[in-house]
């Protein structure tokens, strides 16, 4: 079988069914819980955690701190821009999933420019 969603094939005995629809297993926690980066209980929760473990980059994967470290070298990007960037069969639902917790912590948001969206450093 295969995902509705990302088109991976699912083995028979793994198959989600979630509104109609056939999900590989990531597919399917996606649809039952879905990352949300504008979320005050997880910036909060976010900021003690980081608070706990001494501040600085503790709490930041390697990923995350390599998409900062492009976000700080071009001053911003548009999503994107920043997936290409990051490559190596990196998709935008990965994206959505590494900028969440920057932007929890306050280290990356999103800006309007113009017509755009940008991702950039807090």
């Amino acid at each position: 079988m295969q995902c509705d969603n990302c088109k991976a094939t699912v083995p028979a005995g793994e198959v989600n069914d979630h509104l109609g629809r056939i999900l590989c297993e990531d597919c399917y926690m996606d649809a039952l819980s879905p990352v949300r980066t504008c979320d005050p209980w997880a910036v909060h929760s976010a900021k003690t955690f980081e608070a706990g473990m001494g501040g600085g980059q503790a709490a930041v994967t390697d990923l995350q701190q390599k998409i900062l470290g492009i976000l700080k070298e071009t001053g911003g990007l548009e999503r994107h821009e920043l997936v290409l960037r990051l490559g190596g069969g990196f998709t935008d639902a990965d994206l959505t999933r590494e900028f969440a917790p920057l932007r929890h912590m306050e280290k990356a948001r999103a800006e309007k420019r113009g017509d755009k969206v940008f991702l950039r450093l807090w």
